[in-house]
């Protein structure tokens, strides 16, 4: 979809887009192309949008995939790409299930096992860190993540331990899937053009657990803890939950030195330091 025709549709139809809904369109043809070759999709492949916006991604997406879910908050926008797609598409096999909905709240009261989808979208920037937790976290989530965000996001979400962008956020996703793209998408991509420089991250779930199920909660508490101020040591802040004898034995049998603070432990570091931290209780 040209921008021109991007404009066309909203003037015709008397749609303003919406700041705090982030609406800030993707509409450069070679950018959407990359983003679907990203996600690697074939005819089997079941995928979920979110914010389709006016559908040129879905459009890609419908071509490539064998289903898609798409999550909409916008009523205008639902009501345009219904008619829109039921023409366009009614012929194809494809399969799209369009929801009218806040895709967080959405995606924490379904039940839906996402662990053989794939999440590709352009992804409202003002939730989406809050959805990536939500989606990316835990035993059901997809087998892949596209997703266009605001670039300081991405470079959070691709961090390792000694980056300045190295934080919760990063160890959170990180924790189930691994980093494996990134690519700036530029301002002038998008319509209209955003306040912030913009990127497409890759992330590719792994393919086995680095924690059990019933550890993953000590494991958050740990990294919410230990990051809750940076400039702390780490050993001095957990001891708000754990006895300093246990913290101690644990730094020691790690090798971790009791003056580290977070952003100097690896995910590795601290998912060994979950799994010895759940085991003295």
């Amino acid at each position: 979809m040209r921008l021109s025709e991007m404009r066309e549709l909203l003037a015709a139809r008397g749609i303003r887009l919406t700041k705090s809904l982030g609406q800030n369109f993707l509409h450069d043809g070679n950018q959407l192309r990359r983003i679907v070759e990203a996600a690697a999709l074939i005819k089997t492949d079941k995928v979920l949008e979110i914010g389709p916006g006016l559908g040129p991604l879905t459009e890609l997406l419908l071509e490539r995939a064998g289903e898609v879910l798409a999550i909409e908050k916008d009523a205008r926008l639902v009501e345009f790409l219904r008619v829109q797609f039921n023409s366009k598409f009614k012929t194809q096999n494809s399969k799209l299930d369009l929801f009218h909905a806040d895709a967080l709240e959405f995606l924490k009261g379904e039940q839906r096992d996402w662990t053989d989808w794939k999440l590709v979208a352009n992804l409202p920037y003002s939730v989406a860190s809050p959805i990536l937790v939500e989606l990316a976290c835990g035993a059901r989530s997809p087998q892949k993540i596209v997703g266009t965000l605001q670039q300081e996001v991405a470079q959070r979400l691709m961090a390792k331990a000694g980056d300045k962008d190295y934080g919760v956020l990063t160890l959170l996703v990180q924790l189930d899937f691994e980093p494996r793209e990134c690519f700036k998408i530029p301002k002038s991509c998008f319509f209209p053009e955003p306040d912030v420089d913009s990127a497409c991250v890759v992330l590719e779930r792994r393919a086995a657990p680095l924690l059990s199920n019933n550890q993953r909660d000590i494991f958050v508490k740990i990294v919410k803890r230990a990051f809750s101020q940076r400039r702390k040591m780490i050993l001095k802040l957990l001891r708000e939950d754990w006895l300093v004898e246990k913290l101690e034995q644990a730094f020691a049998e790690l090798k971790i030195s009791p003056q580290e603070r977070a952003e100097k432990l690896s995910l590795e570091q601290f998912v060994a330091l979950t799994g010895k931290l759940s085991s003295h209780g």
